[in-house]
């Protein structure tokens, strides 16, 4: 009688571990369904196709059209074909497109799956934002009070409208007692400013400016840039010949700064993909990349798909960034804290 029961009881658990019957039998099919190794070539290619170029999207030329530096903008977006082909391959049940659907997506993890988790830390002292504006905004008080109320220590703003400049002035006086306009950009700042200039970024006007802040753990040099913007035409491609020569000479204008510690704000118009403002991104840090939650996309606000707004550092340690509410700009304003203690002065 104990053996029956063993033996019963044996076969009870085996049953129990199995899987549901509509499972095995629809995995039965599968494994008898005729063609279940050559269905699916095509989406196959399309998987392998799209791991190649986030692989090898730096050897995309960018002499037709600025193609290269158009993939790098969205690069990350091509992770949406994973699902898309993970659906279809289960739907033409091809063994062929699931097994080439793993390499985009291992490509994919590798490449930005780190901007999934969040790495911000905490500490901090020293609080900066960073907002387009936007000239045709309606309510520029209102913007202007929801960046004070954002606690920074400094804020840049961008595409500021002359006639607007007065009202965003008096906005922020009553928290930011230094500031200084410099064209369409602007820096506020709750403590003192010094050697404030324009910088040259060859555009023929001033949409980029550097000023020395006088924080409590020593001088920090701020810069605050907004570089040409780009646009796609059919006729033309990315057309981005002179925001990228505009990054060239805000590259140049850093890499000669006296100070040790840089702050880089604005918006420059590309992401950090991009290697058409690599003049910057490789003698900065982007303080997303480095302490950030999550991809941080800035624009277009309704919906953003891309973080082309910057807050950028150099000899300086990010421990937190963020995206701020979004205001009356097409833009979202974002902000970083940053450890000037644990920084080389």
């Amino acid at each position: 009688m104990t053996q029956e029961y063993t033996v019963r009881s044996v076969a009870t658990d085996e049953e129990e571990h199995r899987p549901p019957s509509r499972v095995r039998a629809w995995l039965g099919r599968w494994r008898r369904e005729p063609g279940l190794w050559r269905r699916g070539i095509i989406l196959a290619l399309i998987a392998v196709g799209s791991a190649l170029l986030m692989i090898l999207h730096a050897h995309i030329p960018n002499k037709i059209g600025n193609l290269g530096s158009l993939t790098e903008t969205f690069l990350p977006w091509l992770g949406l074909l994973i699902p898309v082909i993970l659906v279809l391959a289960l739907v033409r049940r091809s063994a062929t497109a699931l097994i080439a659907l793993l390499l985009p997506a291992v490509v994919w993890l590798n490449l930005f799956g780190g901007l999934l988790t969040d790495k911000s830390g905490g500490g901090g002292d020293f609080t900066v934002a960073t907002h387009n504006v936007n000239a045709d905004n309606p309510d520029p008080k209102s913007t202007a009070s929801d960046l004070a109320d954002s606690g920074a220590d400094v804020i840049a703003l961008e595409e500021l409208k002359a006639a607007a400049v007065p009202v965003y002035e008096a906005a922020l006086a009553g928290t930011y007692k230094y500031h200084s306009v410099q064209g369409t950009v602007g820096l506020w700042s709750k403590y003192p400013l010094s050697a404030t200039k324009p910088v040259d970024i060859r555009l023929g006007w001033v949409r980029a400016m550097r000023s020395t802040v006088a924080t409590p753990e020593g001088p920090v040099a701020v810069y605050v840039a907004h570089l040409p913007s780009v646009r796609v035409k059919l006729h033309a491609g990315f057309t981005a010949s002179q925001r990228d020569k505009s990054a060239d000479a805000l590259g140049e204008a850093i890499a000669d700064e006296k100070l040790n510690r840089v702050i880089l704000l604005g918006d420059l118009n590309g992401t950090m993909n991009d290697r058409s403002l690599n003049a910057v991104t490789s003698q900065m840090r982007s303080t997303q990349g480095a302490a950030g939650d999550g991809y941080g996309f800035s624009w277009p606000a309704a919906f953003p798909l891309a973080r082309i707004d910057q807050i950028m550092v150099k000899g300086v340690e990010p421990t937190s960034s963020w995206t701020l509410p979004r205001t009356g700009s097409d833009h979202l304003p974002i902000a970083a804290k940053v450890d000037l203690a644990r920084s080389e002065k």
